[in-house]
């Protein structure tokens, strides 16, 4: 009975009490939690929104556009949720009640990198859909014959499976603010709301042309230029590698033309690379023409960023980066190089190709200083010099082992240049390496991103 006496074993006997209680307490309440969790999860599946933002971008158009659709319908309260179109199954279109599909085309009537999945899965065959409303906002650019094809194609076959349309198919030429302007006036009737977000975009700024260097003297191909803009008020704003501007020159200020930013904004300025365009007659392109030719330095170029969330690093950013391109394509991968650089990241692997060693080595020193230092593994093709692999993707094929170990390895790939030729070409000789399966699986990862043009 003295033993009961002691406060310390007291508290001993209390605290080991305690304890085994925790102990037994434990396994219960992962049990609880998890069950909740479940519970949760049911509920949520249960309570799913009739209604699909569905969006298939290239450039991050679409994408934009879908987000402000999405938010007007949560502004007016209807539950909805945001879904990029490779994530769109046949179970959740028979789930869904509406679904506003925004969608662009790229060259001649391609769908989106991230459209192509859907479209082989779901496209090609039926699927009994005549519970669903639907409508589409289709992308595109009319200097193009197969004009906003993808959207029309998924309107047809949407049709085709008895789906009802909410409205007519609206087209979109190069963002044109009157078609837009439909699609937000047929949301709003929807909805029931007159009460929208803002969905204008950013204003053009007064940059100034701060800098022009030839990069390509004595070359068989048009001119290429090295351009440098610093913002109106001296500070870069923020923008990340893979991002683009649009420039509205003044000829044409209603059709900006878009280039990929060649720089990071410790930068302090964005860097353009702008190939001169001719047309048959001789006539120089209004966009190109005005800055390689008409612009002088010291004179502004109205001018605004603009996100492309499809060619940023994002979720790539600390893995090995397969970089791909041709001519002027490689301003946009050397966005990435310079942010990877600024960071001391290394396993970057560029394969770029061009004409001639000697006259369109674009940025020649930075990328073997890169190579030198060793962030930087670079192979090259010369089309006009005569060596054996005369084209970008004509690389592949002997590097076919060292790819498919680096895409083991978790690299992601990046390709940015022509769409006709090169960016075709690369794909069919990556479809031969790894096999279309596993590409596929890299578009539904984001490790293979495409900025072509």
């Amino acid at each position: 009975m003295i033993w009961t006496d002691d406060p310390t074993r007291l508290m001993l006997v209390a605290a080991l009490g305690a304890s085994y209680g925790l102990v037994c307490l434990m396994p219960w309440l992962r049990h609880r939690r998890k069950r909740q969790a479940t519970l949760r999860a049911r509920a949520e599946a249960a309570a799913a929104p009739g209604w699909i933002v569905a969006y298939a971008s290239q450039t991050g158009n679409a994408e934009a556009l879908a987000a402000q659709t999405l938010a007007t319908l949560r502004l007016a309260g209807i539950a909805a949720q945001l879904s990029e179109l490779s994530e769109l199954g046949a179970d959740d279109l028979r789930r869904a009640e509406r679904v506003l599909f925004l969608v662009s085309t790229y060259g001649e009537g391609d769908a989106p990198d991230a459209a192509a999945a859907f479209a082989a899965r779901l496209m090609t065959g039926a699927l009994p859909l005549a519970h669903l409303h639907y409508a589409v906002l289709a992308l595109g650019d009319s200097a193009y014959a197969q004009f906003c094809a993808f959207g029309r194609a998924l309107d047809g076959w949407l049709q085709r499976q008895g789906a009802q349309s909410l409205f007519p198919r609206v087209e979109v030429d190069r963002s044109a603010d009157a078609a837009i302007a439909r699609w937000r006036q047929q949301l709003s009737h929807l909805a029931g709301t007159s009460d929208a977000p803002d969905w204008d975009a950013p204003a053009f700024e007064d940059w100034r042309l701060s800098a022009r260097v030839p990069l390509n003297p004595g070359s068989a191909g048009a001119p290429v230029y090295h351009l440098e803009l610093t913002p109106p008020d001296g500070a870069a704003p923020a923008w990340e590698s893979g991002d683009l501007v649009q420039i509205a020159a003044p000829a044409e200020p209603a059709r900006p033309r878009e280039y990929s930013i060649a720089s990071v904004p410790a930068d302090g300025k964005v860097h353009l690379l702008v190939r001169l365009h001719s047309h048959a007659d001789g006539c120089h392109g209004v966009a190109s023409g005005w800055l390689t030719r008409q612009a002088e330095p010291g004179q502004t170029v109205r001018l605004r960023l603009r996100q492309h969330r499809r060619f940023r690093l994002e979720d790539n950013a600390a893995r090995p980066l397969i970089l791909i391109g041709n001519g002027s394509g490689i301003a946009g991968l050397r966005g990435h190089l310079r942010a990877r650089a600024l960071a001391g990241q290394g396993r970057n692997w560029l394969l770029f190709g061009e004409r001639n060693a000697a006259h369109d080595f674009h940025y020649r020193d930075e990328l073997e200083a890169w190579a030198r230092d060793g962030l930087l593994e670079l192979d090259l093709a010369w089309s006009r010099d005569g060596g054996a692999a005369r084209y970008v993707q004509d690389l592949l094929p002997a590097r076919a082992d060292r790819l498919r170990a680096w895409v083991a390895d978790g690299a992601a790939i990046y390709v940015c240049g022509s769409l006709q030729g090169m960016a075709a070409g690369v794909h069919q000789a990556l479809e031969a390496i790894l096999g279309r399966e596993q590409l596929d699986e890299l578009v539904t990862e984001k490790r293979y991103q495409r900025d072509v043009y």
